[in-house]
């Protein structure tokens, strides 16, 4: 049971979007796109969208710029997660992380073997953590894997996540 108020659950959280992809423009980003649909239907707000090269000093910036905006409540990043060379995500946003919330990536990865990929769920990174007040999710950068974890993990436990960050200044 949640000790969250209904006012607490109403209020829209403000997101920012980082699609990392050395391909991926505004008008091709379906992963980013996704984020930014079902938040919005949600009722959430997005506070920022970008898209970053898999770099990690560009990645770095944009997580620096938002976690000093106190407009921003959450983080989500799509793309760069994987094991390839340039896949570079994780290892750039982890060092940020206060805390990690390792059931994050553990239902992920048993959700994506459950209901898509099967054994090739061994391959994701997904990972999550908070950073003082802020949460920072990172996801695949398949459409589908946004999809699942926005559905499933994401938007079911946003509010209580962000609450529980900053419910000592309550």
């Amino acid at each position: 049971m949640s000790n969250l108020t209904d006012k607490d659950k109403k209020k829209s959280i403000a997101i920012a979007v980082l699609t990392v992809s050395d391909t991926r423009d505004k008008d091709t980003d379906k992963s980013g796109g996704t984020i930014i649909r079902m938040a919005e239907e949600a009722g959430h707000i997005i506070a920022d969208y970008r898209i970053s090269k898999d770099n990690p000093a560009e990645i770095s910036g944009n997580v620096e710029e938002w976690i000093g905006n106190s407009a921003v409540e959450a983080i989500i990043i799509t793309g760069g997660s994987g094991i390839g060379y340039r896949d570079v995500t994780i290892e750039t946003v982890k060092p940020y992380f206060t805390k990690t919330i390792d059931g994050f990536g553990e239902l992920f990865r048993f959700l994506s073997y459950t209901e898509d990929v099967g054994s090739k769920a061994l391959l994701s990174r997904a990972t999550a953590g908070s950073i003082d007040e802020k949460v920072l999710f990172a996801l695949p950068g398949s459409s589908k894997a946004v999809k699942l974890a926005m559905e499933k993990l994401i938007l079911p436990e946003l509010h209580h996540i962000v609450h529980e960050l900053t419910k000592h200044r309550k």
